[in-house]
């Protein structure tokens, strides 16, 4: 299925055959990548959990994101869809390419929900993505910063990294 298509840039399902490449462009920006999640996003498709997106640019794999149905906890709680694991290779930014993603993650959980949901990490490797969100309409959900899966106390010690997060949601006129 093709949700978006321009000169330059096509979005549709991920498929196997685009791991390697976004692997390989991941490792090559200094990312910590395997092919392990994205064969999970593809097991979780064809499960009929989610759907999982890639951003073709020129004809090559260079983003994705992956919309589930019912949301990840903490999320999971609101019953809504969640923007999971949002992703453009860094040479490719700045193309649209980002929201063209955005756009068809939207337009899916559109479909099944007034609102969506999505986390995102509170380090500076997440600001791209921060300052998206926000201009985007997605606003904190209330229930402040989670560690770990876990809220995290005011004053609780904590660490700058991947569980760091917090979590937005976007209503839908």
């Amino acid at each position: 299925m093709i949700d978006f298509e321009g000169d330059k840039l096509v979005v549709r399902d991920l498929c196997a055959v685009d791991i390697d490449e976004i692997v390989a462009g991941e490792i090559a920006q200094g990312w910590h990548a395997t092919r392990d999640k994205y064969e999970m996003r593809l097991r979780d498709a064809a499960e009929g959990r989610c759907t999982a997106l890639c951003a073709e640019y020129c004809g090559k794999p260079v983003g994705y994101i992956n919309l589930y149905y019912r949301a990840y906890a903490p999320m999971d709680r609101t019953g809504l869809p969640e923007i999971v694991d949002f992703g453009v290779l860094e040479e490719y930014r700045k193309n649209g390419i980002g929201s063209a993603l955005m756009d068809a993650a939207e337009a899916l959980a559109a479909e099944r929900a007034d609102a969506v949901c999505l986390g995102v990490g509170l380090h500076s490797g997440y600001g791209a993505a921060q300052r998206m969100y926000v201009k985007r309409g997605y606003i904190p959900d209330g229930t402040g910063v989670w560690y770990g899966g876990k809220t995290l106390e005011p004053y609780a010690p904590c660490v700058n990294d991947d569980d760091l997060n917090l979590f937005f949601v976007k209503k839908f006129c």
